[in-house]
């Protein structure tokens, strides 16, 4: 018999995600910017003409995500909701969230994405009030680029620059 392998977000920049249990279902959103004008139409249809503008970047949403404590009598906000938290919160200096990379298994869904919205909320407590179950209603993911690496050399080394002046080209 096959190990379960759990959902996970991974990140160098943030406390990695472990699901307790693995997603029911994964829904994905891809969407193409259009704009019409309704002026513009097609002559032979009436139609409106269609401008496609651009792509958005890619969404993935979780359901119904359970954390559940109530047996090892365990804090699950501190345990597993916090990191979570931890996720739509800027990392340190930065102006952005922290990037994860969401994989299951052998399957990497985004490479690279954020937690753009994160709603949650605790179903059970201890008598002392420790909440001891969590349901993440609903989590979304944005895929982003990869960052740009600066291959420009400085200008000073660049072979192209040496000798470049006003008075060379004017020659």
């Amino acid at each position: 018999m096959s190990q379960l392998v759990k959902a996970k977000l991974t990140s160098t920049e943030a406390t990695s995600i472990e699901f307790m249990f693995n997603p029911a279902e994964l829904v994905f959103e891809g969407v193409v910017e259009t704009s019409e004008n309704p002026g513009a139409r097609v002559q032979e249809t009436g139609k409106p003409k269609v401008s496609f503008s651009n792509v958005k970047a890619y969404k993935i949403t979780i359901s119904n995500i359970l954390f559940d404590g109530y047996e090892q009598r365990q804090d699950v906000v501190r345990k597993h909701i916090n990191p979570f938290r931890e996720a739509v919160q800027f990392v340190g200096g930065q102006q952005r969230p922290p990037i994860y990379r969401f994989e299951w298994g052998s399957h990497v869904y985004l490479q690279r994405c954020f937690v753009e919205k994160l709603t949650y909320k605790l179903t059970m407590f201890l008598p002392d009030g420790t909440p001891v179950r969590a349901v993440i209603d609903s989590l979304t993911l944005k895929e982003v680029d990869e960052p740009q690496r600066n291959t420009s050399m400085a200008p000073d080394s660049s072979p192209d620059r040496i000798g470049d002046s006003l008075d060379q080209r004017r020659g």
